[in-house]
């Protein structure tokens, strides 16, 4: 095979099958844990902390409509990671339907676009988790050092009226190696610990939205879309859709569940209900608690890291703000227990294929997880959250993850071209308009995302190249050889 040839190198699907069988991973999983794993994964930063930012400097009471127009991309999208998880049921992700569809570049493309995702996705909820720990301990009088709670650059109130500069976000690099250690003692134990702390943030949300209903103003409802400041993507039309692109990071994890389906007892019939169950059900939760929050606070206010906990003070009904707090922590931890899970399983996968090296598929004799991959990456995202502050973290991220939508979208057109009798246990109905439509929602949610989010995604996408060129192709090249694949 030429070297122009090998870039283009695709994995049947008979390989893929073949792969899932023999996998070392254990299945333990079934249809109610990948919902639970879903949602814990939606449920997070996005309505515990961007809501408010997304609401203050972007769409204002808007702020349900933008989420609505992330859900419908979400949901097209959602439609076609469902067909190929049901099919190829082999952990990776869009990754692993890329090497079925377009082939190895393609693949590595995906497959790096997903380590930006996850990982950062991680050290964006790790932040906000450390925001509402501070908090709560600050209610409790044990206030955290204040230059530990920030990253360098950031000011930061000192409690006493004035402010100091961050120095590390100390809480947020402690919990990323808690949620390490769990994931490394094994998936069925990190899948009971989720759904408790699923149900947990869900009634309180629950309960949010039904004492919050009570003290809703109208007058802060309108106007409902506010006038464009003359500011592209500050309010108005843009603002919406600006909004939209940034709470696309709030819908980040339907797709995670796609990550473990080798770990599904029954992936063809589960992993479609896992994925386009926990989007309905965390839809909903989301329209109810914007409409809510934006009802009660006027918006310019809630540009602060804990929105939720700022409404329920508003309502006067101070009781339920340590709850609120307490939840934020419990969801915020369980979601980084799935983000940090996918990128795990991503790493996994392309390590089996030769494209990054070794220690990353290495498996734990008893616990049966990539433990050394876990222990890695923990420590890398750690630093990131330490050193990092949210909001480029959370562009970043939607980036990363709508570029993934695009191509896993276009994905499911090229194999229902190239192989249209493969058995399909999930079919994504109205192909090719539902894939268009997924991409095209995608394309035009990175496009609002600022400018600057853009030329941070090339430079990673430079720095993977090197990486693809200078080591896994070659090492890609003889494992194929080595499994009496052509290549």
């Amino acid at each position: 095979m030429s070297r122009v040839a090998s870039l283009f190198t695709r994995k049947s699907l008979a390989e893929l099958q073949a792969e899932a069988d023999r996998g070392l991973l254990r299945r333990s999983l079934g249809a109610l844990d990948l919902t639970a794993l879903g949602i814990g994964s939606i449920i997070g930063t996005g309505i515990f902390v961007l809501a408010g930012s997304a609401a203050a400097l972007y769409a204002g009471p808007s702020l349900a409509l933008a989420m609505v127009i992330s859900a419908i991309g979400c949901a097209f999208a959602g439609l076609c990671y469902a067909e190929f998880a049901a099919m190829v049921p082999v952990a990776g992700s869009a990754y692993t339907y890329a090497y079925a569809t377009v082939g190895e570049l393609f693949a590595w493309i995906i497959g790096w676009d997903l380590v930006l995702e996850y990982a950062l996705s991680t050290a964006t909820v790790a932040v906000g988790w450390s925001g509402y720990c501070a908090s709560l301990l600050r209610d409790m009088g044990l206030p955290l050092p204040p230059a530990l709670t920030a990253p360098p650059g950031t000011l930061v109130a000192d409690g006493a009226g004035g402010q100091v500069m961050g120095v590390f976000n100390l809480p947020a690099a402690l919990i990323v190696i808690a949620v390490a250690a769990l994931l490394i003692r094994g998936m069925q134990q990190s899948a009971r610990v989720n759904t408790l702390l699923v149900v947990i943030k869900c009634l309180v949300l629950i309960v949010f939205v039904a004492v919050g209903v009570q003290y809703i103003n109208r007058d802060n409802l309108t106007p409902f879309v506010p006038d464009n400041t003359g500011t592209f993507g500050q309010y108005g039309v843009s603002g919406v859709l600006r909004a939209a692109g940034v709470m696309f990071f709030a819908y980040i994890g339907f797709d995670s569940v796609s990550t473990a389906a080798q770990e599904a007892r029954r992936p063809q019939r589960d992993m479609p209900i896992g994925m386009l169950g926990s989007l309905a059900i965390c839809t909903v939760l989301y329209i109810l608690v914007a409409l809510t929050l934006t009802g009660i606070v006027p918006y310019a206010q809630l540009n602060v890291p804990d929105p939720l906990a700022v409404g329920i003070d508003a309502t006067g009904a101070r009781w339920l703000s340590p709850f609120i707090k307490v939840s934020a922590l419990f969801g915020l931890f369980s979601t980084m227990l799935v983000t940090l899970l996918g990128q795990t399983r991503v790493f996994y996968s392309m390590s089996r294929d030769g494209l990054l090296p070794p220690l990353f598929s290495r498996v734990h004799p008893v616990f049966r997880t990539p433990h050394l991959s876990t222990a890695v990456t923990a420590v890398v995202v750690a630093l990131v959250a330490g050193f990092t502050p949210i909001g480029k973290l959370g562009e970043l991220t939607s980036i990363g993850t709508l570029l993934a939508f695009v191509l896993v979208s276009l994905g499911v057109i090229i194999l229902r071209k190239r192989d249209p009798e493969a058995p399909r246990p999930f079919r994504t109905p109205w192909v090719p308009w539902v894939p268009l439509i997924a991409a095209a929602l995608g394309l035009l949610q990175m496009v609002f995302l600022p400018g600057e989010t853009w030329l941070r995604l090339g430079a990673w996408l430079a720095i993977g190249f090197a990486v693809y060129f200078g080591y896994g192709r070659s090492r890609a090249a003889g494992v194929r050889r080595a499994r009496g694949v052509e290549g």
